[in-house]
């Protein structure tokens, strides 16, 4: 008649704790089985490859990059959110490069390992004609 009350509350707290490793490493093998493409052009766009500098703009993809490292802070179709509007930019491109190579506030820099001269001048001119 006297259970010991905290028995179940240890075995749901191993069972959550052993869904969650679970459910992790589920994602994780997901993300590198079906993200070919989105994971060779993130690791060129956070500058983990030699390549990701001598990218030239012919197979520079502005909107994959723009959607990968900018949409979280400057809103899904780039027209503001907890930072300014990208679209329609009412910069220079000098001063849109030095932005982003700087990175002012809480906003990342990006190197010239990250993106490439030549493909920070076609991020300005995809950031122009939205």
């Amino acid at each position: 008649m006297n259970r010991n009350p905290i028995v179940p509350f240890i075995l749901i707290i191993f069972l959550g704790i052993g869904l969650v490793f679970l459910l992790s490493s589920q994602g994780a093998n997901q993300e590198e089985e079906g993200g070919g493409e989105e994971t060779a052009s993130e690791e060129g766009g956070e500058g983990g490859g030699e390549s990701g500098g001598e990218a030239s703009s012919g197979d520079f993809d502005a909107e994959g990059f723009a959607r990968d490292n900018c949409a979280s802070c400057h809103g899904q179709d780039f027209s503001g959110g907890m930072g300014p509007a990208l679209a329609g930019t009412g910069l220079s491109e000098e001063e849109f490069s030095t932005t982003v190579r700087e990175g002012p506030g809480s906003m990342p820099a990006f190197s010239q390992d990250q993106i490439a001269d030549e493909d920070l001048s076609t991020l300005y001119q995809f950031f122009s004609e939205q």
